[in-house]
């Protein structure tokens, strides 16, 4: 499988998240060079990189492994995205351009729609694009590069459920948009807030060996009363 060089990082990285190199395998420059038909510079580079970014660790006599996170590891990344992605929504609010909001309206429409027929094959992927469009629509690089960061985390750690009411939650990222829309940052924060706190209760903490934690890491079943939101 040959890749161009500058894609070596993201390749591996989605390997990792897939599962394609288990916790704690060793991950030799020769043997990925040869997987992804590139040079050993570009693999060192990636390796340097998703280091930096928690994927992998450097271990004496052993080299670059992948990493091992641990289970409070995996919780405050939840508890991240549970303030930054309200952070990212209220900057929207005051800096997204017309063409974000033109694709975020899309996206909805496609959710809702879907959400209503019943077709969850695409939700999650469509969910997915919402939120980083939304990231984007900050204005912040570093924002989004971290809400990045942090979403290629969770999916490696965590499975996620079909919600249970994807109706309410495509509501919910409507209500988002029209909050951003109207340039009222205060209720896109709120609205996004309560959003990711009633998801993180979908996420099942995956463990090494392709085991599940039995219990959510939260527990957020209710159903979300969007009117007791201030306006």
């Amino acid at each position: 499988m040959r890749i161009p060089a500058h894609s070596v990082c993201t390749a591996i990285r989605d390997d990792i998240v897939a599962g394609v190199y288990e916790r704690g395998s060793r991950l030799t420059e020769e043997l990925l060079a040869r997987r992804y038909g590139v040079s050993r510079v570009p693999v060192r580079e990636a390796l340097r990189t998703l280091e930096a970014e928690g994927f992998v660790v450097t271990r004496r006599h052993a080299g670059a492994c992948v990493a091992e996170p641990t289970e409070q590891e995996a919780a405050d990344l939840l508890e991240m995205r549970s303030l930054l992605e309200p952070l990212g929504a209220a900057r929207a609010a005051q800096r997204r351009t017309e063409a974000h909001l033109k694709v975020l309206r899309g996206l909805v429409r496609l959710g809702q729609e879907r959400a209503r027929r019943g077709n969850s094959e695409d939700l999650r992927s469509l969910g997915g694009w919402f939120h980083e469009t939304l990231a984007q629509a900050s204005g912040s690089p570093a924002l989004t590069s971290m809400l990045t960061q942090l979403r290629h985390k969770i999916a490696w750690m965590y499975s996620v459920e079909a919600s249970a009411s994807p109706v309410d939650a495509w509501a919910e990222h409507g209500a988002i948009v029209d909050a951003v829309a109207r340039g009222d940052s205060e209720r896109a924060r709120a609205i996004t807030a309560v959003h990711t706190e009633r998801s993180s209760g979908t996420h099942r903490l995956r463990f090494p060996g392709g085991g599940e934690r039995a219990d959510r890491v939260r527990n957020s079943q209710h159903p979300v009363n969007m009117s007791g939101l201030r306006h």
